[in-house]
């Protein structure tokens, strides 16, 4: 059962019950209490006639029965009284209603010998009448009073107002029920069917929805307790995404960390089993280059056999570097000193090439609880990386601090990466540069270090067009944990 019609059977209904009974209780009580009153005046004046008549009747009174008689109509509302002998037969009368009685019941009084009294209707008026036995002074009855009243007024109104006031009250109850349903259907339901609209929303999926805070006080309070709720929702929703998106980055970190163990581990075999082969290559073909017999031609070759064998020999110690476990010494680092240090060791590439260098670093700039060494290596990285890329004008560097963390990044306008390598460029051995001029173990490296800092390094497409680098670093060891 709906609300609306609950209250209105368990309260409104009942109070209306209630207080017809009381209306109706209330205009008996009135009712009754002026025929009560009625009745009474008629037997008072009936008595006190009775008296001043007792005199009149007998045979030898000297006071005239119409003098007495007409005494009677100095009462109020008074309209006929009528003297009747032991037979019931009139003897003298004034006004209205002389035959309401008949004979029998005059007669009737006479034997009871008391007043009587009783409500009559006679040629379409409606009377009180009362009858009383006149005796003399020494208890003859010698006659019977009749006293009438009309019921005029209230008396005759008793039931019309009743009815009235049923009508009256039953039409005032209706109004007030459709006072209350409109009342409650404006004010009530429908704020409860936006809330409950909001709910079902919320339930089919669609967490951004907001309850509107309007209406009564209650619903207002309801609506902001709804709202707090769906918000703590979300900010629980954003907190167990960001967890998971961490784990998942964990995860992957921790893959790449055991990928880049079991490289290690197979770089020192094999740096183990070929190293000593190599050595063996590298040494004659540097005897061999020292020999006067052998042409320009031929000093040449060897030459080229030397640089692929120190090539090779530098591919298995960056291998092995990445593999290996890397306890890094840290110490108070200034951010900008460290971009400068590195912007000068690849100098040497971006001038040739007229490739602008802006640096924006936020003031006053923070210090890192970082390796100096390593970052410096980091950033000369992937500052070269973005130098030896087509068509690079311009290379950015910015910074920003976010709570416990700095926030780098490392842009340029060359032709970018494709998404399809986003996932790809810290593999080892992963490049797009031609065979030769890279060992695809560059990011590999910056991934490790950045990795053994406690930090994240990601990929993305750089609003300068080209290819840009995000790394986050703790600022501290607390945040680093």
């Amino acid at each position: 059962m709906r609300l609306r019609n609950l209250i209105i059977l368990t309260v409104i209904v009942p109070l209306f019950v209630i207080l017809v009974v009381f209306s109706l209780v209330a205009i008996k009580s009135l009712e009754d209490n002026v025929r009560s009153k009625l009745q009474t005046e008629v037997e008072i004046i009936t008595r006190t006639l009775s008296s001043s008549l007792s005199y009149a009747i007998t045979p030898d009174s000297n006071t005239p029965l119409e003098e007495a008689l007409q005494s009677a109509f100095s009462f109020h509302r008074i309209y006929g009284a009528y003297v009747f002998d032991t037979d019931g037969r009139d003897i003298y009368g004034l006004g209205l209603g002389k035959d309401i009685f008949s004979r029998e019941e005059i007669q009737q009084v006479i034997e009871r010998d008391d007043l009587y009294s009783n409500y009559r209707q006679h040629d379409g008026w409606n009377y009180y009448s009362a009858l009383t036995p006149l005796r003399s002074q020494d208890g003859t009855v010698y006659g019977v009073l009749q006293v009438n009243r009309l019921n005029t007024g209230i008396e005759n109104y008793t039931g019309f107002i009743s009815i009235v006031a049923v009508l009256v009250f039953v039409i005032g109850a209706a109004g007030i029920v459709f006072s209350i349903w409109w009342g409650f259907r404006r004010h009530i339901e429908r704020p409860l069917n936006r809330l409950l609209h909001v709910m079902l929303l919320v339930e089919d999926g669609d967490r951004s929805q907001r309850a509107t805070e309007d209406g009564p006080t209650e619903y207002r309070r309801l609506a902001s307790g709804l709202n707090g709720m769906l918000d703590a929702m979300a900010e629980k929703d954003h907190e167990i995404e960001d967890r998971q998106r961490r784990e998942i980055e964990l995860e992957k970190r921790l893959r790449k960390s055991k990928k880049l163990a079991e490289l290690g581990v197979l770089a020192a075999g094999v740096a183990h089993e070929i190293g000593a082969p190599l050595t063996v290559i590298n040494g004659q073909a540097q005897r061999l280059a020292r020999r006067d017999v052998i042409g320009d031609d031929e000093r040449a070759r060897l030459g080229r056999i030397r640089g692929e064998v120190e090539r090779i020999v530098e591919i298995v110690r960056q291998l092995m570097e990445l593999g290996r476990q890397h306890n890094v010494e840290k110490g108070e680092q200034a951010l900008d000193q460290l971009i400068m240090s590195a912007s000068e060791l690849v100098e040497e590439e971006l001038e040739p090439r007229n490739i602008r260098l802006d640096i924006e670093l936020p003031s006053p700039t923070p210090n890192l609880l970082a390796n100096g060494q390593q970052i410096v290596q980091v950033l000369t990285n992937l500052l070269r990386n973005a130098a030896q890329a087509p068509d690079v004008n311009r290379i950015r560097v910015r910074a920003q601090q976010q709570e416990h963390e700095l926030v780098l990044w490392v842009e340029d306008d060359g032709p970018g990466i494709p998404d399809s390598h986003h996932q790809k460029v810290f593999d080892p051995f992963f490049t797009t540069k031609p065979v030769g001029q890279g060992s695809g173990l560059g990011l590999s490296m910056v991934h490790r270090i950045i990795n053994d800092h406690g930090g994240t390094i990601g990929v993305f497409d750089s609003a300068l067009g080209g290819a840009g680098f995000e790394i986050t670093l703790p600022l501290s060891e607390t945040a680093s944990a």
